[in-house]
């Protein structure tokens, strides 16, 4: 009877190390799984902050694309009115030159 015991302590301490082997290994499987999860939420999130960056950088850039063609614009208007007082200058010179000579 002895030896039934001892061999029944036996087989029971067996499926204690199976159960305690498995226990072990879901609950590493499971930490694993909550890192893995938490990594993939991270990441999620520093791309979608990544993208907010990148919209903020594109109206920036569409803003100052804006400001750069209405500064162009209003120079080739400022060059224009320069021009037309310059020709305008040009013409007034020419005639005091004319009235000069006729002068002398």
């Amino acid at each position: 009877m002895n030896e039934d015991l001892v061999r029944l302590a036996a087989d029971g301490s067996e499926v204690e190390a199976l159960v305690g082997a498995v226990g072990a290994a879901g609950v590493f499987a499971l930490l694993i799984v909550i890192v893995w999860q938490l990594a993939a939420t991270w990441r999620a999130r520093m791309l979608a902050a990544r993208e907010e960056q990148y919209k903020e950088l594109a109206a920036k850039y569409a803003q100052l694309l804006e400001d750069t063609v209405e500064l162009q614009r209003r120079t080739v208007e400022e060059q224009r009115q320069t021009l037309d007082e310059l020709t305008q200058t040009r013409l007034a010179v020419g005639s005091m030159e004319k009235m000069m000579r006729e002068i002398e």
